[in-house]
């Protein structure tokens, strides 16, 4: 494998999610990654990326899944 193969296998396939309004407003994207997750803008996908640990991770999808985003 080459080192450029390697860097780019490393990077998470983004999603959008399903709560994002189409209009370009209020979209984030995710990626999931061996150890967590990768938040980032949409409309910045050059721009900066939130890294959040998988325990983290899982805790925050919870407590969506149940209706109330933790704080």
């Amino acid at each position: 494998m080459s080192i450029e193969e390697a860097s780019t296998s490393s990077r998470p396939a983004w999603f959008t999610s399903s709560y994002s309004n189409g209009a370009g407003g209020e979209c984030v994207e995710c990626g999931l990654m061996e150890h967590g997750a990768v938040v980032r803008d949409s409309k910045l996908s050059g721009g900066p990326e939130v890294v959040v640990g998988s325990r983290a991770w899982r805790a925050f999808v919870a407590a969506l899944a149940q209706g109330h985003p933790a704080h």
